[in-house]
């Protein structure tokens, strides 16, 4: 038992009004009755290798763990003061880290697990989680194999709900380590090769004696020779008798610098990144005018999936009340206007009677004498 677990509030009987997580969905064609461990075509250690997948993953996990999160009440859209979990959802770390590894979870798994650690004594539900990887996670399933009976953590049964049960996040898709496994073997394939050739640019090749055969001593100490020269610098002199036959391509040869424009290219189509986020299309040139434009388009292609299973998860009513709803604040931040912007559209709608001048300062967080 952690520390922390012997200060922690026990569950109580949970409200009829609350309801528990249902046993989840098995998603996906990689979980069986007899399979009962998160198993990826390709590791994620592998993954994380590639500089392509590197940055897709912190443009896509550090992005929306910027963006704050606050609570709604459904019937006005009125924003609600936010809950401790929604502030600070594990006591371990910021906020930003556990939502960062969250994504990063939903991205290369295509599932995420936060375990209660914490509940609130008037209704049972949650108050605080930490974020727990998916390779320490398996699982019992129905008969059927189509729903989750049991979660085990470390090999250890874990509550199905209340205090140490496991919230499941579901991406909207399997995750990239097994929808992007071939292109994923490929681009790490591709990266040793060249630094292979990198950490010997000369190409493997025969030295070719046409004089007279030389012993045994005579022919490794040329090669030992040969090999240190090498080392030192590309250009070599040989005699009339010898001749060098290589028998490998050169790096400019294979084409490993195209190959790997290519790569990373199928590595963002992978992510829904534009290329040019990942510098793996030279010649493409921004199309839109400003950063406004190039944000909504990294949202709408690459973060809404993401931000759209976290809130609809935390949404659900054994966490948030079914009065209320989750939501990230991307309009008021990520997608935020330039301040002249958005003092014409407040002037435009103060004129139109829409807004009061104290709604007005409230939306630029001003206080009524005008500071910030």
């Amino acid at each position: 038992m952690a520390f922390w677990d012997k200060f922690l509030i026990q569950a109580p009987k949970l409200s009829s009004e609350v309801k528990a997580q249902h046993a989840p969905i098995v998603m996906g064609d990689d979980f069986g009755y007899f399979n009962t461990q998160l198993i990826t075509k390709v590791s994620r250690d592998v993954a994380i290798q590639l500089p392509a997948i590197v940055r897709s993953r912190n443009l896509i996990a550090g992005t929306i763990a910027s963006i704050p999160i606050h609570l709604y009440r459904k019937s006005n859209d009125e924003r609600l003061a936010s809950p401790k979990w929604l502030e600070q959802p594990s006591i371990h770390q910021p906020r930003a880290v556990t939502i960062a590894y969250l994504v990063d979870s939903l991205l290369f798994f295509g599932v995420g697990y936060l375990q209660v650690t914490e509940l609130y004594s008037d209704d049972g539900r949650p108050a605080r989680f930490n974020w727990i990887s998916p390779t320490k996670v398996t699982q019992q399933v129905s008969p059927d194999g189509d729903f989750v009976t049991q979660y085990y953590v470390d090999g250890k049964p874990v509550p199905m709900e209340g205090l140490g049960s496991l919230i499941t996040f579901q991406a909207l898709s399997e995750g990239i380590l097994n929808t992007g496994a071939t292109i994923i073997k490929q681009a790490y394939e591709l990266q040793n090769a060249a630094h292979r050739a990198a950490v010997a640019p000369i190409p493997s090749g025969v030295l070719k004696n046409n004089g007279a055969d030389l012993g045994e001593a005579e022919v490794a100490a040329l090669l030992s020779q040969w090999k240190a020269a090498r080392n030192k610098g590309a250009t070599a002199y040989l005699t009339s008798t010898l001749e060098y036959m290589p028998t490998s391509f050169s790096p400019k040869d294979m084409g490993y610098a195209d190959l790997i424009t290519q790569v990373t290219t199928q590595i963002a189509r992978l992510c829904n990144i534009p290329a040019y986020y990942l510098s793996a299309d030279e010649n493409n040139s921004m199309t839109y005018a400003n950063v406004q434009d190039e944000r909504k388009q990294l949202i709408s292609l690459a973060l809404q999936p993401y931000i759209t299973a976290i809130e609809s998860r935390l949404s659900m009513d054994d966490i948030t009340n079914t009065q209320n709803y989750v939501r990230f604040a991307i309009d008021d931040t990520f997608l935020r206007a330039d301040t002249l912007t958005r003092l014409t559209a407040i002037e435009k709608m103060i004129s139109l009677g829409l807004i009061t001048v104290e709604q007005a300062q409230e939306m630029e967080d001003l206080s009524p004498n005008g500071t910030v």
